[in-house]
Order: structure tokens, then C-alpha cells, then sequence
């Protein structure tokens, strides 16, 4: 009997729950029959939710909550008293082992801090970075971080670099990853104080490809495989490139618009142009894994809608086949206990 994979999927996080979330979660238990999700959450409202679908009852669970964490809450306070809210509930799931993995589109400040506090870091790892993937002109690369960590030191990075590679080799099959850190231009010279005490570490790590410096703009054209900053620089970079994307989409869309021949022409290429398009939304990657926990912890988009975070509990079950965590473990463990001797 194939093992099922059993994701938490926090129903009322984001801006969109419960619909939204509650409609992922049958259109992923719909997609594949390895996974089993289970929805914490105001029970009255989630099985409302669940009524309108056809699914394996077997494959979803709600367990009920009577708390929520909103997003403009403090993330240290909220995880602390709100003990009975779907993100506590479902990351405590985690961590008891009973379920594989956590996702929710939730408080990022509370997704944050419940992973460290709650699920807990792997030994070793120092700071859990937040790790999209994000389309380039040859499909994608990790940026990491994009969010966690904005006071980070070189001795982070380096371990971001390690746990990229580890991921976009297991769970993405990119082979022997090339490894670059963001900077103001190519020359190892240039950058604030952390890149330039980063660069050099990373140039004598043996375990990753380091392929040095990365500009901002090289980033969309492919460059590199794992793009290593800390969380202010990624944060800035992710939300320039959804910006940018999503108005390049609409002023394509509206030129198209604009007359009979535009319009005629716009008939023609809609095939290609689509599937163009397509290769460039975020959404189909699925959310920002919390990497360097003892479990995973997912985090998508607080506009989530249902094919997000589908593919955010799709994305779960690569990362559980593949070992992610362990290799993580292993990988980080062996140099700690190099250093310590």
C-alpha cells in the first residue's frame, strides 16, 4: 500500500481562507492519492467549506480550532497565548510526528517564529532561512532568504548556500547546483561588509558550486541555481519580481487590446504567449519552505488561492520522499562536529 504523505494545512490563514485553502486541499487529495491532509481550523467553517467537493473522506481530516492569528498580530505573543490557533495546533501536529508536514498562508511573523519555537531547528543549523523558487529564463532558482533572517552574519549564508544546494539537487534535480551571492557587481571586492566576509567562505567551501558574485538583473536570465542574501535584500528582490511580472502582464494584455489588428494579433500568439506566461508564475512553484527544521514548515503567499497552496502540499511531498531534512542533518551535523574538534 503506497504511504501516505500527511500535510497540515492551516484553513484560516491568509487572505483568502477558508475557501481558498479548503479548495487546494481537495484539488491536491484529488491530484494524488499519496497524500492525506489534515485542516485545522474553525470546524463549522471548514466543513462548510468541504461540502461543496467531491473528495476521498478518507484523505482529509479537520481538527478544530477556536483561535486565530491574524496578521497584525506580534508573532512572539500570538504563538505563545494563542495555544489553541490553526498555525500552534497544526505545527504542534509536526512535531509530535503526526503529521509530515505544515502549510499555511498565514502570519509570516507567526509561521516564522512557531517553526523555531515549535518544530525546532535541526542541530547545527543556526538560522532557518525562507526559500522560494522563482522563475528564470531557464526555469528556476532558489532564492535564499527571502524573509527570515535580516540581521545576518557571513557564517548564515554559508549555511543558506549549503541547505540551497542540498534542496535544488534532491528535491528540484538540478546536479551540482551552481551556488552565487547577491552583490552591487561582479568584482569580489565589491559589497557591504557581510558579502565581502561571505565570499571568501564560500569560495572555500568544497561542497558547493560557487560560481561568486550575481548582479540583480542577471537574476531572471538564469545565472545561478541558488541565489544566497540575507532576508531584507531577497525580500526586496522577490517582491520587485512579482511587481514587475504582474505589470508586464497587464500592459502585455492591454496592448493587445488596443485595436482591431492588435487584437487579430493578439488571436495568434495567445497559445504561445500563454504558455510563456506560464513558466513565469510563482504560483506553480508552490510556497517558501523554512529550511533547517526538524520538520517542514511551508509558507505561501498570504493572497494565496487554491492552486498555491495545491501545489505547496504537492511540494511537501517531494521534500518527505526525498529526505530533505535528514540530508540536511547529516550534511550539517558532520561539519559542526569537524569544527567542534
Amino acid at each position: 500500500m503506497q504511504e501516505l504523505v500527511k500535510v497540515v494545512v492551516d484553513a484560516m490563514g491568509g487572505d483568502n481562507a477558508p475557501q481558498e485553502t479548503v479548495k487546494g486541499a481537495v484539488d491536491a487529495v484529488n491530484t494524488r492519492k499519496d497524500i492525506k491532509v489534515i485542516l485545522t481550523g474553525r470546524q463549522e467553517l471548514v466543513e462548510g467549506e468541504l461540502s461543496k467537493y467531491t473528495y476521498p473522506k478518507d484523505r482529509i481530516e479537520v481538527v478544530n480550532t477556536t483561535e486565530v492569528i491574524e496578521m497584525a498580530e506580534p508573532p512572539v505573543n500570538a504563538i505563545r497565548k494563542k495555544k489553541d490557533s490553526s498555525i500552534v495546533v497544526g505545527m504542534n501536529l509536526v512535531k509530535k510526528g503526526e503529521a509530515d508536514a505544515f502549510v499555511s498562508a498565514g502570519s509570516t511573523g507567526a509561521v516564522l517564529v512557531g517553526g523555531q519555537v515549535i518544530v525546532g531547528r535541526i542541530k547545527g543549523v543556526e538560522r532557518p532561512p525562507l526559500t522560494p523558487l522563482i522563475p528564470t529564463k531557464d526555469g528556476v532558482a532558489l532564492l535564499i532568504d527571502c524573509g527570515a533572517n535580516v540581521d545576518a552574519r557571513p557564517s548564515h549564508l554559508v549555511q543558506f548556500a549549503k541547505m540551497g544546494s542540498i534542496y535544488m539537487e534532491n528535491v528540484v534535480g538540478v546536479k551540482n547546483p551552481r551556488v552565487g551571492i547577491v552583490n552591487i557587481g561582479a568584482e569580489e571586492e565589491k559589497g557591504n561588509a557581510l558579502v565581502k566576509e561571505t565570499f571568501p567562505l564560500l569560495k572555500e567551501c568544497k561542497d558547493i558550486n560557487f560560481i561568486g558574485s550575481v548582479e540583480a538583473r542577471d537574476i531572471p536570465a538564469g545565472v545561478c541555481d541558488v541565489i544566497v542574501c540575507e532576508a531584507f535584500v531577497g525580500n526586496v528582490i522577490l517582491k520587485l519580481y512579482e511587481g514587475v511580472g504582474a505589470t508586464l502582464i497587464s500592459k502585455v494584455k492591454a496592448g493587445m487590446m488596443q485595436n482591431l489588428r492588435s487584437k487579430i494579433g493578439a488571436l495568434l500568439v495567445k497559445p504561445a504567449l500563454k504558455a510563456t506566461l506560464k513558466s513565469f508564475d510563482a504560483s506553480q512553484y508552490g510556497g517558501a519552505p523554512l529550511l533547517g527544521l526538524k520538520g517542514l514548515v511551508v509558507k505561501t503567499h498570504g493572497s494565496s488561492k487554491a492552486v498555491e497552496i495545491t501545489n505547496s502540499i504537492i511540494q511537501c511531498v517531494q521534500f518527505k520522499q526525498q529526505n530533505i531534512n535528514e540530508k540536511i542533518k547529516e550534511h550539517i551535523s558532520v561539519k559542526e562536529e569537524i569544527r567542534e574538534d
